[in-house]
């Protein structure tokens, strides 16, 4: 039979050996654990990059023991954390609100705990690196099977600390939301899901015609962006701006092979407000 699961992601990159030391970790402890890597190229210290990344892939993963490790507060008095949820999966890492939109993906929290059993760390525990000290071995005994709660005290699940993620705001004829995210192909990425545009603006056909307003930013000035509504990037043509619903049902910017965020001067948190293009007669 095929061994437990293990899935990791973290902002540690591919240049140094962090990520190849936590996998060596889990394997030394657990060595039949199927490794899972999700991504260690999260943008240094973005926990929010991190989580909605996590939320993507997730639902997408088998049933196992997910380790996310995105630490600006590494050594700090913030907790290391392992939660429980529905689907019967642990997810691991610190409680900074990296892990919890992927929980609410998973099912509902069943048990939290704080990871302070010696038993269940590296013996030497360096303030600089809990991924290799306590996140790893701590996903490796869990994908052994070692019962949660005997890795560290019950936690409430309401003391957890949250992200903080802008939630869209539906209004009569238009969305008002904000760039969560940048991907690497240059899209840009909005609170909220498809179904939060069409209950603003209603149902949503390829071709509609609609109205970004970007707000501006430092020295970049606000911007108006008219665009169309599509399925598929090839159906603006080349160079043109599209707005889309992205795999995960995620409203994003688009340019057709080019690079939005650097078109239109985009960065993370900026209000985004979109309506229908009434000047086209649509």
């Amino acid at each position: 039979m095929a061994g437990p699961l293990v899935s990791l992601l973290t902002d540690f990159g591919s240049r140094d050996p962090s990520a190849a030391i936590c996998r060596g970790v889990i394997w030394s402890i657990a060595p039949d654990a199927r490794l899972l890597d999700i991504s260690h190229e999260v943008a240094k210290y973005a926990i929010r990059d991190g989580a909605l990344l996590l939320w993507c892939a997730i639902p997408y993963l088998p049933v196992g023991t997910h380790m996310a490790v995105v630490d600006p507060g590494v050594g700090s008095d913030r907790r290391p954390i392992a939660i429980r949820v529905g689907r019967g999966d642990v997810l691991i890492g610190p409680d900074n609100g990296l892990l919890l939109p992927a929980t609410e993906r998973l099912g509902a929290i069943t048990a939290v705990v704080e990871l302070t059993n010696q038993a269940y760390r590296l013996p030497v525990v360096s303030p600089s690196f809990h991924g290799r000290d306590i996140f790893s071995p701590a996903a490796a005994h869990l994908a052994l099977g070692v019962p949660l709660d005997a890795m560290g005290p019950s936690v409430d699940p309401a003391s957890l600390v949250s992200l903080a993620i802008p939630d869209p705001v539906v209004e009569p004829g238009r969305l008002r939301s904000a760039i969560v995210y940048r991907d690497t192909f240059g899209n840009a990425k909005f609170a909220g899901l498809r179904r939060d545009l069409e209950a603003a603006l209603g149902p949503l056909v390829p071709g509609d015609r609609l109205v970004l307003q970007v707000a501006g930013h430092g020295t970049t000035p606000a911007a108006t962006i008219q665009l169309a509504w599509q399925q598929t990037f090839a159906g603006a043509g080349e160079g043109e701006p599209l707005a889309y619903e992205d795999s995960y049902g995620r409203v994003c910017l688009a340019v057709d092979r080019g690079n939005a965020v650097d078109r239109y001067g985009l960065v993370d948190d900026l209000e985004v407000t979109i309506s229908r293009d009434h000047s086209t007669g649509s």
